[in-house]
Order: structure tokens, then sequence, then C-alpha cells
């Protein structure tokens, strides 16, 4: 071999081993940033001429794409378990459990004590104004619950608008990158950087909707849902969704009152089994608004007309007249079943004994519609007010269940069932989190490696050293062929 072969040989393998130090440290400085697949170097013998060396062949980006698949899928489920099981829990936090002050059965436990205590001295002022009192904070606690169903909706609402919007631009963004890729790759470029990007918005996708990616020519990727909905391919998908200003209880999906979900301008299942988008947070974010919160509105409403309608007979006002609000109203008119739906979020302490809104709370001794305070000493009506909450009775809508029972036993039927339901999410997402723990993990073992990294440099640094000292060796067999 000349010298001049030796020393190009030499001089390839510098430029390799500098090559290969640049794409180590460019592992180890992006060992935590999102999306960056590790690379290597990859060599080959040089094939140009007899002389030998070494030449780069180019950087290859090193991922699992099953692995990286089943992370995205176990991501989207994640989501969608945690966007339900946090309204359950926000719901039954709403709602209260009985060792809690303000909630719904504190307070229904507090109108019967305060209803005992002035039947026992129904001549004491306070007393009645206690019991008056009591019986609008029960009202507050099911407005209240029912205002965070609504609003729950309102944002879940807003939510998938949302996330419309961030998906459009994201597939956009997708077939973007699939043709700058397409094109590096044909002007034989690197595209790593790029591809990088690529996993980040598709990761960002996934959350929503998840997706599998399906390889095309050059480095391209198509997106497909589990549902089989073609996202991205030489096109990317257009996600239409009309945002409601206003969120009330009798708008429904099914009702044709609220937006459903169109792909490329095809009405599709937002939610459910026949969904193309089932699984991720976007569904999720549909079964709240149609499915989750709906039912829940259904449950609350149950309770309030049962408390409704205990107190708006005759038998139990005698002085009230065919059409006449009792205790509690209809937003101050009487209730009607057919005005059923939303009822928790209307229900009010009828004014007449409301101090607050002028009513005088002697009415809750002598009647509602009494035209004179009557006897001091009468607890009649009081007593009848207390029979008509002990009374055992099947609720007569939703769907609690649990057969006859007085109020308290309604309440805690539905403080039961909002329990259960949390145990079940609450499992779901525990079992979510604990599969997209376990795929996160799987996926950073094939990611970069410090230690490796750090042993692969001190390879570099015996390769560099080792083609240094030859350039050295021959700069002196040079030196000494000059001088002779």
């Amino acid at each position: 071999m000349s010298i001049s072969s030796a020393l190009s040989n030499a001089l390839s393998g510098l430029t390799a081993n500098a090559r290969a130090v640049n794409v180590v440290s460019s592992n180890l400085a992006n060992l935590d940033t999102e999306g960056y697949a590790r690379r290597d170097i990859e060599l080959a013998a040089n094939s140009h001429g007899a002389s030998g060396g070494v030449q780069v062949v180019g950087v290859t980006r090193h991922v699992d794409a099953g692995l990286l698949g089943d992370r995205r899928m176990a991501d989207g489920s994640l989501a969608h378990a945690q966007t339900r099981a946090g309204f359950i829990e926000s719901v039954q936090n709403a709602i209260g459990t009985p060792d809690e002050p303000g909630s719904l059965s504190a307070r229904l436990a507090a109108l019967e004590v305060s209803l005992v205590t002035a039947a026992a001295r129904p001549d004491a002022q306070d007393r009645l104004e206690a019991a008056a009192q009591r019986a609008g904070e029960l009202t507050g606690a099911l407005r209240s619950a029912s205002n965070h169903i609504q609003s729950s909706r309102q944002d879940a609402e807003a939510g998938i608008e949302s996330a419309v919007q961030m998906l459009n631009t994201s597939f956009e963004q997708v077939q973007d990158l699939n043709r700058r890729i397409s094109d590096a790759r044909g002007r034989g470029l690197g595209s790593s950087g790029l591809e990088d990007q690529r996993q980040v918005v598709i990761d960002r996708i996934a959350e929503f909707i998840p997706v599998r990616e399906v390889p095309r020519n050059r480095g391209t990727v198509a997106l497909m849902t589990p549902g089989g909905a073609l996202l991205v391919d030489s096109t990317a998908a257009t996600l239409e969704f009309t945002r409601a200003n206003v969120i009330a209880p009798h708008l429904t999906l099914d009702g044709g009152l609220l937006s459903g979900l169109v792909i490329d301008g095809q009405t599709v299942p937002p939610s459910g089994p026949r969904s193309p988008v089932a699984g991720g947070k976007l569904a999720a974010l549909f079964e709240l608004r149609d499915d989750l919160a709906p039912d829940a509105q259904a449950q609350i409403d149950a309770i309030a007309r049962d408390v409704i309608e205990r107190f708006q007979s005759p038998s139990v006002d005698a002085t009230l007249g065919a059409g006449d609000p009792g205790l509690f109203t209809d937003g101050g008119a009487a209730f009607a079943p057919v005005n059923e739906t939303g009822i928790a979020g209307r229900v009010t302490l009828n004014a007449l004994v409301d101090p607050a809104q002028g009513g005088d709370a002697w009415r809750l001794r002598d009647g509602l519609n009494a035209a004179a305070p009557g006897p001091a000493g009468n607890s009649r009506q009081l007593h009848a007010l207390s029979d008509a909450l002990s009374a055992r009775g099947a609720l007569a809508s939703g769907g609690l269940g649990g057969g006859a029972g007085d109020a308290s036993h309604h309440v805690a039927k539905l403080t039961s069932h909002f329990g259960q339901l949390q145990v079940t999410e609450d499992r779901a997402r525990s079992h979510s989190a604990a599969l997209a723990s376990e795929t996160q993990e799987r996926l950073l073992e094939t990611g970069v490696d410090s230690d490796a990294e750090t042993q692969r440099l001190l390879l570099i640094e015996q390769a560099y050293a080792a083609n240094a000292r030859m350039i050295r060796t021959l700069d002196e067999m040079m030196q000494t062929l000059l001088r002779i």
C-alpha cells in the first residue's frame, strides 16, 4: 500500500470519527428531548478505488414502531379514562358525603332536624326562621350540584371545539412534515430531525384520537384510527364541530340541538363502539357531554322532584289549592312532571316562607296560603312537613332504584350511586395509567442510554487516536524520505 493510500485511509477514519462524535453528542444532548430517537452512524468500506478506507453512509434513527404504537394507544386510553373519572369524581364532590357539612345529605338531615325542633316549640320565631333557612340551603345544594353538571358539559363543549381545532392543525403539520421528509430523502439528505418533529405531533394527536402509523414511500406515513378513519395520507382529513354558546339540560345530541362530529363532510358517531374516533380524550369529552352528564343530571333531577312533590300535595298543607306550589317550587311555580329535566337547577324555596324574599316563616306553622298567623302553639302543620320527609315512597324517575324509602334513603342511594361509579372509573383509570407507564418505560429502554453513549465516546476516542497516530507516523516517514 502506498503512503498516499494509507494517508487517505487514516483521513477517512478521522472524518468518520468526527461524524460519530457529533452523533453521540447529539444523543446525549437530547437525552430528555420529547420525540427524540437515538441515532447511530452507519459506516461502510470505501468502495471507490482500491485504497480502502471508510465512508459514512448515513445516520440511522432507531425507533421501535410497534412499541411506539402501543404507547400511543395506551396514552389515548389513559386520557379517555382520566376525563371520565375526573368528571364522576367532581360530581361526587359536588354532591358530597354525609360527613361533610355542606353535602346534600347533610342539608337534608339539617332540614329534618330543624322541622322537628320547630314542631317542639312552634311559638319560637327563631326556630321557624331556622327551618326556613335550612330548607333554602337544601335547594341551594341541589342547584349547586346541577350547576356543576351543566358547567362540566359547557367545559366539555369548549374542550371539543379546542380539540378539533388542534387536531386539524396537527393533521396539516403531519402532512407538511411528510412532504419535507420525502423531499429530504429524495435529495439524499438526513430527515431524522423532521421525523422527531413528526413523532411529537402524532403523539399529541394520539392523546385525543388513538392512531396507528402506516408506512408509506420515502419515509412518509399515513395515520389511521382503530375504527377505520383515515386521518392523514395523501391529504389531511378535516374535522368539523359547531360549538353551542350555552348548554342547557334539555340540549342533547340525540335531540338534534347539539353538534356531533363530521370527518371530511361525513357525520360520524362521536363516541361509542361504532365511533371511528373512540378511545381517546375527544370521545371522552363527547361521552361526558352526551352521556355521563345527562345521566347525572337525571339522577339529581329525580331527587329534586321527589323533594318538591313531598310538599306540594294539599294532604300535607291544607291551605294549598290545585296548581299551587308547595314548600319547594320550580322557579316560583308549581312543579309539573313534564318539566322535570333540569329541575334541580331551578328548585327554589317558596317565597311565601322565605324571609330573605319578604316572606314569613310562620307560614311553616300555619300553612303557606294562610290568611293570617294562627295559634302560636299549633304544631300540626310542622309535624305534617316533617312526616312528609320521612314518608316512604319510590322515586318517580331516574335510575337509582332501591324501592320505597324516605327522602334520606333516596339521597343516600344517590350518593352511593356516584360512589360506585367513581370506583369503576377509578379502576379503569388506574389500569390505563399502569399500562401507559409500562409501555413508556419499555420505550425508554430503546432510547438514549447515557452510559452506553459514554462507552461509545471512549471507543471513538481510541479510534481517533489510532488514526491520528497513523497520520503522525506517515508524516515522519515522509520527512525521513525527504531528508534522504
